[in-house]
């Protein structure tokens, strides 16, 4: 049976709900996307316009075949005629679920809202697009004007989204009453809900892989993990997971657990679970990261299992801190660690991608001056900057799921720990986007100094496995793939499936997605892609399979944790992981 259709009453009883709503959603969601970068909307207008005044024949050329076409879009629908609807002008994206549902299509005022909305889109990518900039700040451009964009999608408010409309019609003004609540708790909060948050408890059903805290001081907790089989390799595996994320994106639910899948084959894991930063911690340095965090992890693994050497792995800005950390060891002689692997992890910041963006001369030299007397950046702010580069799919879409419709989102254990985020002392935010995403001082052999000696990444001469996920709109693979020339030991490169998360997060049970291998490292990575052969399924048993060659003899599995000079201290995943940003 058909849904009764909005009357006019019904429409008209739910004026003031959803203006209040509407409100509150350019207050509370679009503000923050200015993320005060020092390159908002007037800056972007000025760009604009400078650049078109360099090319007036292109920009009259734009602007008479967008006026030309508003015109063929209004006749067509001005001589509408419901045994003849108008053809469609614009297409959208095939993956483009903004304008699908039926109702877009149920009245001809919406649906040429959403076509009038479309063909002003491609007419602003045009004109950026012809725009004369440098290339940096044309980037930038590019940036805020598809953020712009798709913040004045109709199907954002409610006055211009029939679904809405129809819904709070159906429901009695229900949906608005559920989505002004949804909106107050987020606003609140300070985040765009994208899961049902009730579903999951990080040591309930989250980071539930048995083991025990046997080590923690300010900046981190390692956790070691109970071993599941009769007999483990000698020696230990030590997982460095990023610092601005919680470390359970490696041990979520048990069916796609990294850390069991590691356990399982045999190792003994430890794994970093780093501090969330407290303001007291606002001075704590990026040298601080590497000696108490990392190579004070190093340390207690090898004590913990009486072994002389482990293996390694950094995910992330993890990956980094533990390559940083590991030429730094090299450099004083130490070869304790025998293999090292990366997972999307950026060594060379020659390009980074969209986050380019929000990395300038002006923004560093702003947050140097914020945090000169310590203080912490609040975990939501990096959260929204990294929604923003998927800005239709992680913001927008929950936007008009939880507030236009008043709907709770599905549970999804990924957008859990997403939206799970965690502050970083300021200092050691600073020092770490101007040495690396604007400087990229890190490759460069000698020019950055840590712990007392100058670092080269190419004294890292043991076994790696490098990592990259193809669709990663955080490390682009291209840019992962650059670490094959900087380290300077015998390197496996594979290319996976997917993007930043979910590439990697692939479990060998489902047998899902497809990743690539090439022995013959090329100079250019599309070289590279384009001999390498698509194997079926996940990395992780060719991973396993890698890995076990560096784990040592096998020696009988502990029936305790820790050791007598590190005791347990807490059951995993032990406290750090819980606690919340303020």
């Amino acid at each position: 049976m058909s849904a009764a259709k909005p009357s006019s009453h019904d429409i008209d009883s739910a004026r003031g709900s959803i203006e209040a709503l509407n409100r509150k959603l350019i207050e509370g969601v679009v503000g923050p996307l200015d993320l005060d970068s020092g390159f908002g909307m007037p800056e972007m207008l000025k760009s604009l316009t400078a650049g078109l005044a360099q090319d007036t024949g292109s920009w009259l050329e734009i602007q008479n075949r967008y006026y030309r076409r508003r015109l063929e879009l209004w006749a067509a629908y001005a001589s509408h005629r419901p045994e003849a609807p108008a053809q469609p002008m614009i297409e959208p994206d095939p993956a483009d679920r903004r304008f699908r549902a039926p109702e877009w299509k149920a009245q001809p005022y919406f649906e040429y809202v959403a076509q009038s909305y479309l063909l002003a889109g491609e007419w602003l990518r045009e004109v950026v697009d012809n725009t004369k900039l440098e290339p940096h700040t044309k980037k930038k451009l590019e940036f805020f004007t598809r953020q712009f964009i798709d913040a004045m999608s109709p199907a954002n408010y409610p006055w211009t989204n029939p679904e809405a409309l129809k819904l709070a019609a159906e429901t009695g003004d229900e949906s608005l009453i559920r989505g002004m609540r949804n909106l107050a708790a987020d606003l609140e909060k300070g985040m765009i809900s994208m899961t049902d948050e009730t579903a999951f408890e990080v040591g309930r059903n989250l980071a539930i892989t048995p083991g025990a805290v046997v080590y923690e001081n300010d900046f981190m907790q390692l956790i070691q993990y109970r071993p599941s089989t009769a007999a483990v390799f000698e020696r230990p595996l030590v997982m460095v997971p990023p610092c601005i994320n919680k470390y359970y994106i490696l041990d979520l639910q048990q069916e796609n657990s990294f850390v069991r899948y590691a356990v399982e084959r045999g190792h003994t894991v430890f794994m970093v679970s780093w501090r969330n930063m407290p303001p007291a911690m606002g001075r704590a340095t990026w040298d601080a990261y590497l000696e108490r965090g990392v190579v004070q992890a190093l340390t207690v693994a090898l004590e913990v299992c009486g072994a002389d050497k482990l293996n390694a792995l950094g995910f992330c800005v993890g990956g980094t801190l533990l390559g940083a950390a590991l030429a730094v060891l090299r450099a004083k002689g130490d070869e304790r660690v025998t293999s090292l692997t990366l997972l999307a992890t950026m060594l060379d910041f020659s390009d980074t991608g969209e986050l380019s963006v929000f990395v300038d001369e002006a923004y560093v030299r702003k947050r140097e001056q914020d945090f000169a007397d310590g203080g912490v950046l609040h975990g939501r702010e990096l959260a929204l900057t990294f929604a923003s580069l998927r800005a239709n799919d992680l913001i927008w879409h929950y936007v008009v799921n939880n507030y236009l419709k008043g709907r709770t989102p599905e549970p999804f254990d990924l957008l859990y720990w997403n939206g799970d985020s965690t502050n970083l002392p300021g200092a050691m935010y600073a020092y770490y986007v101007r040495n690396t995403y604007l400087e990229n001082s890190l490759r460069v052999p000698g020019k950055l100094t840590m712990l007392g000696v100058p670092v080269d990444l190419g004294r890292i001469d043991m076994p790696a496995y490098v990592l990259a996920t193809r669709e990663d709109h955080i490390v682009p693979w291209r840019t992962a793939f650059s670490s094959t020339h900087l380290l300077g030991g015998r390197i496996e490169f594979v290319l996976s499936a997917s993007g930043h998360i979910a590439g990697v997060v692939n479990p060998a049970s489902k047998n899902r997605r497809n990743f690539w291998l090439n022995a013959k490292l090329e100079q250019d990575p599309d070289r590279w892609l384009a001999a390498a052969t698509s194997q079926p399924g996940s990395w992780w048993k060719h991973w396993g399979d890698w890995l076990a060659a560096f784990g040592g003899r096998e020696v009988p599995a502990r029936s305790h944790m820790g050791s007598a000079r590190h005791r347990e201290i807490e059951p995993a995943p032990g406290r750090y992981v819980k606690e919340k940003c303020g």
